[in-house]
């Protein structure tokens, strides 16, 4: 185990948007280093994924990036997984937006679940630490309150969009990370009317592009297929979502 200790290490849960397909799921990253595992937007399905990787009480805590259930939702079923047992897990700390999970812990009767979670909610621009990663945010435009947000420890660093339309926040995010998760909607296109709130994988790879060190052409971190830059970054979201797809960030 000598030298694993500093690996950050992103499981790609799903990449699906709005819905998930048949056998996939939406968005969902688990992130480890040091034995901490941060469940990063729980969104449908994901928790079917998280448990062939992890027992649901392993997780110790939950960022959620925004509100929309494609990014959230599973937080419930993770939340009855750890606490509908013999010996219940303790408190999960949830580290989120303003309200953007009200809904989703309103789901059973009043009271049920009120031992199973702790809420911190943040504005983005906050700074946070949970465990072992420093955790700073950027507010990006999407059609409800979003916070892009990058990860380090261990001298690593991950960047991560949520949902996301064109920003220079997005580059300021992205800037000198190892990795950079960047959501897309459509491949190449957004419609007009989304066009301020959503992002094509070009444009996402574009982003990518402009930051040298990014991380290299095909890593299997996204499980969403080829990340090529010269490509604008299309193949990103045309991929098959793999099942079980890592990435260790040495």
């Amino acid at each position: 185990m000598f030298g694993q200790a500093w690996v950050m290490r992103t499981t790609v849960l799903g990449g699906c948007g709005a819905w998930p397909a048949a056998g996939q799921a939406c968005s969902g990253y688990l992130v480890e280093h040091d034995g901490f595992r941060l469940l990063v937007d729980p969104g449908y399905a994901t928790l079917l994924r998280l448990l062939e990787v992890a027992m649901a009480e392993q997780v110790d805590a939950v960022l959620v990036s925004h509100g929309h259930p494609d990014h959230c939702a599973d937080l419930h079923p993770l939340l009855r997984a750890r606490v509908l047992r013999d010996d219940p897990a303790p408190p999960l700390p949830i580290h989120t937006v303003p309200d953007a999970v009200t809904k989703v812990l309103a789901l059973d009767r009043p009271g049920m679940l009120d031992d199973a979670y702790r809420l911190h909610e943040f504005a983005p621009g906050d700074r946070l630490s949970i465990g072992p990663f420093d955790i700073a945010t950027w507010l990006l435009p999407h059609f409800v309150l979003n916070a892009g947000m990058r990860l380090a420890a261990g001298g690593r660093t991950l960047a991560y969009t949520g949902d996301t339309g064109p920003s220079p926040n997005v580059v300021d995010l992205a800037r000198d990370v190892d990795l950079f998760l960047a959501e897309a909607t459509f491949p190449d296109e957004v419609p007009a009317d989304s066009a301020r709130f959503l992002s094509s994988a070009g444009q996402a790879g574009e982003n990518a592009a402009r930051e040298p060190r990014a991380p290299p052409a095909d890593p299997p971190v996204a499980g969403l297929g080829p990340v090529d830059r010269t490509r604008r970054g299309t193949e990103s979201l045309r991929g098959e979502c793999d099942r079980g797809s890592a990435w260790d960030n040495h």
